[in-house]
């Protein structure tokens, strides 16, 4: 696990208390180590700080996305929100506001953990829809027998929308269950992620026979 802050108190208080719950910590304090210490050591989670010297931490998330899926929570000031909206969109797994309890954090790591091990035991792993394949245990989406790249929370959404074919979610549902915490702010970031996916996996993103609005409220898949 990776730990990303600016601020020694913060590193040094998430490391204490990550490492009792069992898990190996590495710390950087700007985006230049961040970097190098992923590329060197490939940690299986980063606790990203927005606000950081030398390389900024949305520059650093999507530097680390281009590497890969590696979950990351970015850990945020209670007033960016635009740069928690950007993140979130950009794939982010989950966020913490300063101030925050170190407990909460930990809980979030599990959480995140958690979801990026595979869909849970109650869905079936492998969905099909015509010519339209969804893996949830290998992660991956194929269409017309081609596969279709997408980012972690492209496939966390989409994953979780087949897997209830019919059933309606509201925008806000959708951030709770699938971001997996309650967005007190706006919920774009799910049109933004839809739009996407209408993008990589429709014929027709303006008429999409599968991701399906439902005016006034939200959602969802058709099968």
């Amino acid at each position: 696990m990776l730990v990303v802050d600016d601020e020694p108190m913060v590193r040094e208080v998430l490391a204490r208390y990550l490492a009792k719950e069992g898990y190996s910590v590495d710390t950087a304090e700007d985006g230049d180590s961040a970097l190098r210490s992923f590329a060197d050591d490939s940690p299986d989670i980063v606790l990203l700080d927005l606000m950081l010297p030398r390389i900024d931490g949305l520059e650093v998330f999507r530097r680390i996305r281009e590497l890969g899926q590696t979950p990351v929570i970015m850990l945020t000031a209670k007033g960016e929100e635009t740069d928690r909206v950007v993140g979130l969109e950009l794939g982010a797994d989950d966020y913490v506001v300063k101030p925050f309890s170190p407990r909460e954090v930990v809980a979030r790591v599990r959480a995140v953990l958690r979801r990026a091990g595979g869909p849970p035991a109650d869905r079936p792993k492998e969905l099909v829809f015509g010519e339209l394949r969804i893996d949830g245990g290998r992660r991956e989406v194929e269409r017309r027998g081609e596969p279709v790249k997408l980012t972690r929370k492209e496939f966390d959404l989409l994953y979780y929308l087949a897997s209830q074919p019919g059933m309606t979610f509201t925008r806000t549902q959708l951030v709770e269950d699938v971001w997996d915490f309650a967005w007190d702010g706006d919920t774009s970031t799910v049109t933004v992620h839809v739009r996407r996916l209408r993008e990589k996996i429709e014929d027709d993103p303006s008429g999409p026979r599968h991701l399906v609005t439902v005016w006034g409220v939200g959602y969802r898949f058709e099968p």
